[in-house]
This record gives C-alpha cells, sequence and structure tokens, in this order.
C-alpha cells in the first residue's frame, strides 16, 4: 500500500487545521496516511498550537514513506525556522539518494493576503527538488483557487490559508481553503500510488538507462 506522511509546523494551529484536511484528502484514496509534526525548535518564536496528540516524526522515518507533504507558516515570505531547520538537517538523506523518487507537496499560511505565500512554496519546492522528489503542486481542477467572490488562499504550488489581517491571528481556515487542501492530499495521493505501480525508481531509471543504450 502507498504510504503518505503529512509533515508539519504549526504556531497557531492554522497550518494543523490545514494538515488534517490534507490528510482527510490524501485518505480518500485508499492510501495510508500519518500525520505527524516535526521536532521542537529551541528558539521558537511562539508556542505550538493545535499539535495534541499528533507525534514527532523523525529524519531516518522519511525514506519509508512513498510521499511527504510539508507545511509551514509563512515568515517574512520564507518558511518558518523550525521547518528550515528541520529540512536542513536532511544532509544524510540527500547523501544516500534516499528521497530521490518520492512524491513531494507543500502547503502554507501567512497573515496577510499577499503575505508571500506563494514563495514560501516556491522555497520549499526548491529544497524537495534538491532532495530528488517529484514536486506535486495545486492544479487549476480546483476550481475553488479561481473563486472571486470571496477571500481566499489558494495557489497552483500548494493549498493556502490567510490567517488574519491583523496580529492575532483569528481568522480560521475557510471552507474553500480547506477543501483546496483535500483536494491537494488526494491529487498528491493518486499521483504517489500511481508511481508506486511502476515499481522503485531505481529499477524504473536504469530500465530506461538500459533502453537507451540498446537503441
Amino acid at each position: 500500500m502507498t504510504r503518505i506522511l503529512v509533515l508539519y509546523y504549526s504556531a497557531y494551529g492554522h497550518i494543523a487545521e490545514m494538515a488534517r484536511a490534507v490528510t482527510e484528502g490524501a485518505r480518500e484514496t485508499g492510501a495510508s496516511v500519518v500525520l505527524k509534526c516535526i521536532p521542537e525548535f529551541e528558539a521558537r518564536e511562539a508556542p505550538a498550537e493545535g499539535q495534541g496528540d499528533v507525534p514527532v516524526a523523525t529524519i531516518d522515518e522519511l525514506p519509508d514513506y512513498d510521499a511527504i507533504v510539508f507545511g509551514t507558516p509563512t515568515r517574512f515570505g520564507n518558511m518558518a525556522a523550525p521547518m528550515k531547520a528541520f529540512l536542513d538537517r536532511l544532509g544524510s538523506l540527500w547523501a544516500q539518494d534516499a528521497l530521490v523518487g518520492r512524491v513531494g507537496g507543500v502547503f502554507t499560511s501567512s497573515g496577510s493576503q499577499h503575505g508571500g505565500q506563494e514563495h514560501t512554496l516556491l522555497s520549499m519546492q526548491a529544497s524537495l527538488m534538491h532532495l530528488g522528489m517529484v514536486v506535486v503542486g495545486l492544479p487549476y481542477t480546483f476550481k475553488g483557487q479561481t473563486r472571486m467572490d470571496e477571500i481566499t488562499g489558494g495557489s497552483p504550488y500548494g493549498a493556502t490559508t490567510i490567517a488574519s489581517g491583523g496580529n492575532g491571528g483569528d481568522r480560521r481556515p475557510s471552507t474553500n481553503e480547506l477543501e483546496g487542501a483535500r483536494f491537494q492530499g488526494a491529487h498528491l495521493a493518486r499521483i504517489a500510488i500511481s508511481i508506486r505501480g511502476t515499481g522503485p525508481i531505481e529499477k524504473v531509471q536504469r530500465q530506461a538507462l538500459l533502453a537507451r543504450a540498446d537503441g
């Protein structure tokens, strides 16, 4: 069975809500989906909320999954420091090509409509591509991201939510934003299932090289 990890950092609970929606969407495909958060960060800028009983992921377990979806709030147009610190510790997996061919996705939140969401998503995707992951976004087949009748997050690079127009962080993810997160989870899971059906990526690459040599 295809195994998917939804891995997040949430300071005020918004990303935790989005992570649960991503998890729900991925599970609809029949995949085995695990929800975890990243380890605590010593210099945390705010107390984390919304984690509850969600277990903490370890770096060594990441290669056990066929796909990983990363979620983090935006901080000055980039990922939050705890998520950046976690990704920076994946050097050993990078050196072993341990995540090559795994499917990866990202989602985020910001405190305003134009709070750097897309730059955050793209910077995270760049990290996943350095690890050799196959990056999957939120396609426009999710029509909710083209809505003009309400304020909403959503991006072709990944699902997003807007936390608040002020400093209180009191706006929760909207129905449309949560639907986008569910859609992304299901979309990514289906692609992961399809890739897994072709066999290990190393075997597929080797077969392609042999076919090229024979040709």
